[in-house]
């Protein structure tokens, strides 16, 4: 959990440490004041949630130089500068130094609210994401598997459930839902994770050389087979093998594979010696195979084989509440990957994108929180209207109540305080409409409110 926003606002003249007081506590924003650099730099920390305000010019330990020392602590902490006419060149180029912004005096009351905001916005994320790295360090399916809706814990249960097993998993679901990464979390979690974990894209798979492929080959056992080779099965001895879109393959490519799996042994081509094989396999598809086994296109012995355990993974439409917290994650991810400075995600963005549809899933929103990373044009109507049509006003109007209310709690880092406080609802409707839409302020599973 992490606390309340707050903010440091530093300045050696108590008049303007007293008007920043005033104009901040008018709009509910808690404050701290300092009257120097030494001594509010003995409250930064890496957990703090304030963010801080400096004048530029102060006796002995400038604006400039707080925000350096500020940053040796805590990289990400946002440092606002206020300065002078004749220190705004300064303040540009402090900037590119990692400032987050400068204001110049005299300012408005409304321009130095607003720039706050937006960076106790900022540090609200940086720190929600630092506390999800931190619960879930070790725990790869909970790092790998987000969310706090129903559908995500109970995901995330099922998928623990396996990893426990030596039993193959047959794991369905829409396309761009995560199937591969539900893969990974299970072999992460289960006493194979020091071992290979060998993903196999069945419809890529050349079928002339499926065999050689999965199985290997001896010299000689066709034209050009030179020396002999490993199959991939060989290469994962002691780990997992993903069959990625196993209903791509053949029925006679399909019975191969289930002498493999049940046998756990192979024969390479051009051999007659058998070899045994200690994997585990998982296998993947967005089609319902047990249509495919009446329509006669699925062998259903392999079917049976694979589904003892069967996982079906939810599409983001029945966990419209993680939306917010995916979208984040994503985007702040990206900027990660590209040195960049994660832009803050306006509230009502949030909420709107918990209102589309998403035909592509959690796929479909990390390519579109990845566009807003990089600052290019996000969605062309992510509004109300995007919903289905049999959506009654009703079911919309919930739909957007609980979208707004997951947003706040995420965006105030899992503070219902802070949360009741943004939504000016009191804290006993908070909690009724929280129980109504069945949301929690957890991150982890298994925490209570």
């Amino acid at each position: 959990m992490t606390q309340s926003p707050l903010v440091y606002f530093v300045d050696d003249e108590e008049e303007l440490r007293n008007a920043g007081r005033q104009t901040l506590e008018l709009a509910d924003i808690a404050i701290e004041t300092f009257d120097s650099a030494a001594s509010v730099l003995r409250r930064v920390s890496k957990q703090s949630p304030a963010v801080i305000v400096t004048d530029i010019r102060m006796a002995e330990i400038d604006g400039i130089e707080l925000m350096k020392q500020a940053h040796a602590i805590d990289p990400d902490l946002p440092v606002i500068l206020v300065t002078g006419h004749g220190d705004v060149d300064l303040a540009v180029r402090s900037m590119q130094d990692g400032a987050y912004d400068f204001i110049e005096k005299p300012y408005s009351p409304a321009r130095l609210v607003d720039t706050i905001r937006r960076a106790q916005d900022k540090r609200a994320l940086t720190l929600e994401v630092r506390a999800l790295r931190n619960d879930t360090s070790g725990d790869p399916v909970a790092h790998l598997v987000l969310g706090r809706s129903d559908a995500a814990v109970n995901l995330r249960r099922q998928l623990r459930a396996n990893s426990q097993t030596e039993s193959d998993v047959l794991i369905q679901g829409d396309t761009g839902t995560g199937k591969r990464i539900a893969a990974q979390a299970i072999h992460s979690a289960s006493r194979r994770s020091n071992r290979p974990f060998l993903e196999i894209n069945c419809a890529a798979l050349p079928e002339a050389m499926v065999e050689s492929e999965l199985f290997g080959h001896e010299v000689g056992a066709f034209p050009g087979a030179m020396r002999e080779r490993y199959g991939r099965f060989e290469h994962a001895r002691g780990g997992t093998v993903l069959l990625d879109e196993i209903d791509s393959l053949t029925l006679p490519l399909q019975a191969k594979l289930l002498h493999a799996i049940q046998s756990r042994r192979i024969t390479r081509l051009g051999s007659n010696d058998p070899i045994e094989i200690d994997v585990r396999f998982i296998a993947t598809t967005k089609r319902n195979l047990e249509k495919d086994v009446d329509a006669g296109h699925f062998r259903a012995d392999l079917f049976y084989l694979l589904s003892v355990s069967a996982i079906q993974i939810p599409d983001l439409q029945s966990r419209r509440e993680d939306i917010p917290l995916l979208f984040s994650h994503f985007a702040t991810k990206v900027s990660k990957r590209y040195n960049q400075e994660p832009s803050p995600i306006p509230p009502e963005l949030l909420a709107r994108l918990a209102l589309k549809t998403w035909p592509g899933n959690v796929r479909e929103l990390e390519n579109a929180a990845e566009r807003f990373a990089l600052g290019l044009d996000l969605l062309d109507d992510p509004s109300a209207a995007d919903l289905k049509d049999e959506n009654t006003l009703a079911e919309q109007v919930a739909a957007f109540e609980k979208s707004v209310i997951a947003t706040a709690i995420t965006s105030n880092g899992g503070s219902l305080k802070a949360t009741y406080e943004a939504l000016g609802l009191s804290r006993k409707t908070l909690y009724e409409k929280m129980q109504k839409h069945g949301l929690s302020r957890q991150i982890r599973d298994g925490d209570s409110d």
